[in-house]
């Protein structure tokens, strides 16, 4: 396909997209399209128990090893702000964290590879998955065994940190791990006036906010990066009345899996401690998210040296401390995780937010070739 043909199939379906977001697990326009263009090209949709998402494949010509390429489909429950003339069609959701960006371009992909299929030597999946949002839609994917038998795997996602034209990568941890917390406090409530009389849920409340802090500035190595933030507090109805509850929710940001076991250990001694200080009693809720995302050396580099050739610029992506569910991935096969330049804009998850569709075409060969050359490199490496 030339590029100019590429580059005008691929804007329209983003568009299209775009005007149709769809939150997690609620994807079923989008799938429904995303099958329905794939076998308009014969591409073939694996038969798998999803109710939303899907897997297409890509079978080479010689036979070979398996790799995956992975993007999300899902939107967020965000009301669009933007001037974008294809801008969504539908209140209150809006694709505001790029999903609709990768999903057209692993499209791209499947229409490149597809062309080349009799040279491919293996096999390619590409993962267009749902929920991301919601932090465990990998599972649904892994749960399915399609990744069984994958012996690499690429994630992408946009990032406004580059200009169109240069993507990031780097080795080791790229993104957190993200747990989530409730705490219920349970007192006894009274008048106000008589505060004698209850077991005061809100001024314990205070305390733990201030003291679930001291976790990352006491319990944490300061050399590493975490964070706790209280999200949520609510306790009460009217100013005269003590209440008997209390509500603290909030999440967890770590890198490192001994620093996120100790932070769960921690939040659960000093809410114990607090709570029996202020004679109360206790529920906690811990839900744990994905870990943090750690890429494959080797992978990296050779995603690397794949955009040099292609005369793609390389950029160090930026830390953070957000979560990606591709973490879950990773745990299970080696790969990297790449950050593909869209043009500055607004922070992901902004009303105002968006992505330069310029890079979807540059972003669908540099993919493409990625898995050709990866799937020479897993039969040489068997080779040797």
């Amino acid at each position: 396909m030339e590029d100019d043909s590429l580059q005008k199939e691929l804007e329209y379906q983003f568009e299209w997209f775009h005007r149709n977001p769809e939150l997690s697990y609620e994807e079923y326009e989008t799938t429904k399209r995303i099958k329905t263009l794939l076998q308009e090209h014969d591409i073939e949709v694996l038969d798998l128990p999803l109710k939303t998402g899907l897997v297409a494949v890509i079978r080479g010509g010689y036979p070979g090893k398996v790799i995956a390429l992975r993007s999300d489909i899902d939107a967020l429950p965000v009301n669009e702000e933007t001037t974008l003339s294809y801008k969504s069609e539908i209140e209150g959701k809006m694709h505001a964290c790029g999903h609709d960006f990768h999903l057209t371009t692993i499209y791209g992909v499947a229409l490149l590879l597809n062309e080349n299929a009799a040279q491919l030597h293996g096999t390619v999946k590409l993962l267009f998955q749902p929920a991301e949002e919601s932090s465990l839609g990998a599972l649904k994917i892994i749960e399915t065994g399609v990744l069984d038998d994958v012996n690499a795997i690429f994630g992408i996602h946009s990032t406004s940190q580059f200009e169109v034209g240069t993507i990031g990568i780097k080795a080791g941890t790229v993104s957190a791990a993200v747990d989530r917390f409730k705490i219920n406090l349970k007192g006894f409530g009274s008048h106000a006036a008589h505060p004698q009389m209850a077991k005061d849920p809100i001024v314990a409340a205070a305390a733990l906010v201030n003291s679930l802090q001291t976790i990352v500035s006491r319990n944490m190595d300061p050399f590493n990066s975490s964070v706790l933030s209280i999200t949520h507090l609510q306790a009460g109805n009217t100013w005269n009345v003590i209440p008997e509850q209390a509500l603290i929710e909030g999440t967890v940001r770590t890198l490192t899996s001994e620093e996120r076991e100790l932070f769960g250990k921690r939040l659960k001694e000093i809410t114990y401690g607090i709570s029996q200080a202020y004679d109360l009693d206790t529920e906690i809720e811990w839900i744990a998210g994905p870990p943090a995302t750690v890429n494959d050396e080797e992978w990296s580099n050779f995603a690397k040296a794949i955009a040099q050739a292609e005369k793609i610029a390389i950029g160090i992506p930026e830390a953070t401390l957000g979560g990606e569910d591709f973490a879950f991935y990773l745990e299970k096969i080696r790969g990297t995780f790449i950050k593909i330049g869209t043009g500055k804009t607004y922070p992901n998850h902004h009303p105002k937010f968006k992505v330069n569709p310029a890079a979807l075409s540059l972003a669908a060969k540099y993919l493409s070739q990625l898995a050709k050359q990866a799937l020479l490199k897993l039969e040489a490496d068997e080779n040797d």
